[in-house]
């Protein structure tokens, strides 16, 4: 049975939010969460984008969470030395409990200093350069690197963990996920494909694979649906505009069209269990190692408890 963990929406959960929900996720017994890193939500209507690396500080200092980003972009928002270092003070706040989850990004997070989106091989090709940055600079010892897309002068990271924050690289389609494959300690994606799993291994991927998916507990079947809808009809937006449009109106047009039903066919939504049990499963059978639940809206206490009370032992059952 893979390992559960929590994940806690930066696009919904503004950052005290954040913090009270991974320690209730600690408390009813999660040892992992997994956290968006954004800098705009992909609506209006979920409202939030703190800053990760202080929701990630005060979880590393309040519990014992093993904690992950999923995903941060160390190419265009952020030089990879910057990350390099917000990842090292990380892994020693949170005592080697964390991991770096990366991924080429997104338009609607990284256009924001005016700096131009590359196209798809471009941004694969600064990921893998950043990620050669970020692991010359776990190093400790002093780095100067010139390479195609970055330059670092005579910088060194005192502040670094004995050992490097594993790098867990996202991949949604055949050429990233070759590269998580080439690249990374680990693979992270959203959709339970079991080919996907087979790509990243056939690539020389040898660590664990995670995945991410969302659901929306509530007791009114009608108003979880509502909800879902609401704040995560983006699920509906097909190819590559999730990449590609710069602001959340553009993803409010792009959505216009995606219906309730539509989103419900993806995401279980109300209060039964079984329903939630069979949306996690279709993960388990693809073969993921670590899989991380979402729960849209607010009521995050209420859906922790549903998990624990009525989630978690259905979960364990399955592996009997």
């Amino acid at each position: 049975m893979p390992d559960i963990g929590f994940m806690l929406s930066s696009e919904e959960l503004g950052p005290t939010a954040q913090v009270e929900a991974g320690q209730r996720a600690a408390a009813v017994g999660f040892r992992s969460v997994m956290i968006s890193d954004h800098y705009h939500p992909w609506l209006d209507s979920q409202g939030e984008s703190p800053f990760v690396w202080s929701v990630i500080g005060a979880l590393a200092a309040s519990t014992d969470l093993r904690l992950v980003t999923g995903v941060t972009c160390p190419t265009v928002r952020l030089h990879p030395a910057i990350v390099a270092q917000a990842a090292a003070t990380s892994a020693l706040l949170a005592r080697g409990r964390f991991a770096l989850g990366v991924g080429s990004g997104e338009a609607l997070n990284e256009h924001i200093l005016g700096d131009r989106w590359p196209p798809t091989d471009t941004r694969l090709d600064m990921l893998a350069e950043a990620v050669e940055v970020m692991r010359e600079l776990w190093s400790g010892r002093w780095v100067t690197h010139h390479g195609p897309h970055y330059t670092v002068e005579k910088a060194r990271l005192y502040s670094c963990p004995p050992e490097a924050p594993p790098v867990f690289v996202s991949g949604f389609g055949p050429h990233s996920t070759a590269l998580a494959g080439r690249i990374g300690d680990g693979y992270v994606t959203t959709k339970p494909d079991a080919d996907s799993i087979r790509e990243y291994r056939q690539a020389g991927g040898r660590g664990p694979t995670l995945a991410a998916l969302k659901v929306c507990w509530g007791a009114d079947e009608g108003a979880a649906r509502k909800l879902a809808h609401e704040r995560w009809r983006t699920t509906g937006v097909p190819g590559e505009l999730a990449q590609e449009l710069p602001v959340p109106a553009h993803f409010e047009q792009a959505s216009a069209l995606v219906s309730e039903d539509m989103v419900a066919e993806r995401i279980a939504c109300g209060p039964d269990p079984e329903r939630h049990v069979a949306a996690i499963t279709r993960y388990v059978e693809a073969g993921f190692d670590e899989i991380f639940v979402t729960q849209i809206g607010d009521d995050q206490a209420g859906f922790l408890d549903f998990y624990a009370r009525e989630l978690r032992p259905r979960l364990e059952g399955l592996a009997d």
